[in-house]
């Protein structure tokens, strides 16, 4: 007797974890980058965010972008989670004397660093929708304007960056409520741009 096989197919359930990721990163990169333009001090209200919406909220996003089998969402959400709680990190230990303080080539690197990331990221966008490719191409350049207002002391540059932040902290704020209203109306109510398949 030939052995049988049974296939079962198993309908995905989960909801879509990325505009919870995209707001903790849309809504904190907005808030830092009003700071930026000089509307206010780095107060601890951006450490909070940092902490908990720009830092935890996106790492649960990654992993649930894991769950769902997104490699680019798990890599996108929990990098940038943690890159918001390390910023905190290397903000309140450079006050509190834990480590050597900040100096402008260590700052200067880490924008670098962080930058090089998200440019290997913005060449995967290239294959997704548009407002994807903006919120990624967005935060190349304003990684590359940090890097270089630390690396050469210009501080001038801090209200160019804090623009470049609001608008590319305002695309994946765009791209968030987007998705959401979508969903929930089963149309495109606000349109991400169709992107390479």
């Amino acid at each position: 007797m030939a052995p049988t096989s049974q296939e079962t197919i198993v309908r995905d359930q989960t909801s879509n974890p990325a505009p919870l990721g995209l707001l903790g990163f849309g809504m904190t990169t907005m808030l830092l980058n009003l700071h930026n333009i000089g509307l206010f001090g780095l107060s601890s209200m951006i450490l909070a965010m940092g902490i908990f919406y720009g830092g935890i909220a996106q790492v649960i996003a990654g992993v649930m972008e894991w769950k769902k089998g997104n490699t680019f969402g798990t890599a996108a959400f929990t990098s940038y989670g943690l890159f918001w709680l390390s910023l905190v990190a290397l903000i309140l230990m450079g006050q509190h004397g834990v480590g050597d303080a900040n100096s402008a080539a260590a700052m200067g690197s880490y924008m670098l660093m962080w930058g090089l990331f998200t440019a290997c990221l913005f060449i995967c966008t290239l294959r997704m929708n548009r407002a994807t490719q903006i919120i990624f191409g967005s935060l190349v350049l304003l990684f590359a304007v940090l890097a270089v207002e630390k690396f050469t002391g210009n501080e001038a540059l801090q209200p160019l960056a804090g623009w470049i932040g609001l608008f590319c902290g305002g695309s994946a704020f765009y791209s968030a409520i987007a998705q959401i209203m979508n969903e929930v109306h089963g149309r495109d109510v606000l349109p991400l741009g169709q992107g390479a398949h």
